[in-house]
């Protein structure tokens, strides 16, 4: 539950102030419509209390009406047990009124048991993944290993590799021993083993399971110690036939602070993009959530959504969880004029305004790790061609430059070929989702210049 919050709070507050507030909350206990937030420090307390009190009452009530007030605590230890005060008179709870199945976390997997393949909606831009996860639970460690998903934020990585988990784990019982672990949470205990000069409990904690599910591993690039323990993990378990499924948000070759070793081993298994969402998926994603949450919404209100709403998944929940809200504090169904209003605040645009041509250049040469002298120069090495063509294409899309002076500033070429490259890459960015994922995630890079 949290955690849906968390995704909704990040699209109300400033990037900065998400990291800096919310990135290390917990929700700690919930009932008889009381929540108990834990946040790391006194500072972060009085801040959030003083600032977003109002903002996150509003978010838990939507996920839960019978959310009534909340309450912040400093509370930085994830084990330690914190409980809200019991009332001095009790009521009668309904069976079901403290069902969460976002917290229902298996402690030995870590699993999240709402991550389903019931739950997963199936489209175009995540069919080959899903056959590919489909393929290796038949046939553990032999099939593809490792299996590695890739995709930009929001698309689904997280949902579809906790569904092969939590499929395994139904399917196979107590035979298979899984693990799921965030890339970052893998770092935090290599550091804390290595501190207390106990890394044989990483050895035995990893080391000894039948699947290992590893998320965001982009995250453990250019951290050297932990790449080296993930890099003897990987190599024990791969020699004895053990499952290791991988996400990214993006390919191996394109996380530029990765060791070459586990580039190669991450290649040599299978790579499977989920591309964003296109209109049809995104329809359906809104349907199956709306009917999740017992709610009806009018057809051109999910037509709308679906098509302003183009990012990812998790932002297209954040819009439907406020439309949701309208509705449910209006007690009336929303109309395409009030869900457009909603769309307007939530979404964001894509590129800031103040990006200009040398930040384009130097953004898209850092991506692809290529000089940005190569970028711009005369020469037709045939890996520079894609991203020479993407540079053109975003100097055009997100700039609106002449053709002419495009062409003259990426080697004193002629117009036609600027207008040929933005032509050709608009094209292909709604057909090819690799070319689209790079694309987007060039474009959210800009958005921090």
């Amino acid at each position: 539950m949290w955690q849906t919050a968390l995704n909704e709070i990040e699209l109300q507050v400033s990037r900065p102030n998400f990291l800096t507030w919310f990135k290390n909350s917990q929700l700690l206990d919930k009932k008889e419509g009381a929540a108990l937030i834990g946040l790391p420090n006194n500072f972060a307390k009085e801040w959030v209390e003083t600032k977003y009190q109002k903002t996150v009452l509003g978010i838990l009530r939507n996920l839960d009406n019978s959310t009534k007030k909340i309450s912040f605590v400093v509370h930085n230890n994830p084990d330690a047990v914190v409980k809200l005060p019991e009332p001095k008179t009790r009521r009668a709870i309904l069976p079901d009124q403290l069902s969460f199945p976002e917290l229902k976390v298996d402690p030995e997997t870590n699993l999240n048991s709402r991550y389903t393949f019931a739950s997963f909606v199936l489209g175009s831009s995540n069919e080959m993944a899903y056959s590919a996860a489909q393929s290796v639970i038949k046939d553990l460690g032999r099939k593809y290993n490792p299996l590695f998903f890739h995709g930009g934020v929001g698309v689904g990585k997280t949902h579809l590799i906790q569904a092969v988990g939590n499929e395994i784990k139904s399917l196979y019982q107590n035979r298979v021993k899984i693990k799921y672990v965030p890339s970052e949470k893998f770092t935090n205990e290599v550091i804390a083993a290595m501190r207390a000069k106990r890394m044989e409990t990483i050895k035995e904690k990893y080391r000894l399971v039948d699947v290992l599910i590893i998320d965001d591993i982009q995250f453990i690039g250019g951290k050297t110690r932990t790449e080296e323990e993930f890099f003897h993990t990987f190599n024990a378990l791969y020699e004895n036939n053990k499952q290791i499924i991988i996400s990214s948000d993006r390919p191996p070759r394109f996380i530029p602070t990765l060791e070459e070793r586990l580039r190669s081993r991450f290649e040599g298994g299978m790579l499977c993009d989920i591309g964003h969402p296109d209109y049809e998926l995104r329809v359906a994603v809104l349907r199956a959530k709306a009917q999740e949450k017992g709610i009806e919404l009018p057809k051109e209100v999910i037509d709308l959504v679906a098509d302003r709403v183009k990012k990812n998944l998790r932002e297209l929940e954040g819009v439907l969880n406020r439309i949701i809200f309208y509705q449910q504090t209006k007690n009336q169904e929303i109309s395409a004029k009030a869900a457009e209003a909603i769309i307007s605040e939530v979404v964001q645009e894509p590129v800031q305004q103040n990006v200009n041509y040398t930040q384009i250049v130097k953004t898209v040469a850092d991506f692809f790790e290529i000089p940005s002298n190569d970028l711009i120069g005369r020469g037709r090495k045939k890996e520079i061609v894609e991203p020479r063509q993407i540079t053109m294409y975003l100097l055009r899309d997100v700039l609106n430059l002449s053709f002419p002076f495009i062409g003259d500033k990426m080697g004193k070429r002629d117009h036609t070929t600027a207008m040929y490259a933005y032509e050709k890459i608009s094209k292909e960015v709604n057909k090819n989702p690799t070319l689209n994922n790079k694309v987007l995630l060039i474009k959210e890079k800009l958005t921090k210049c």
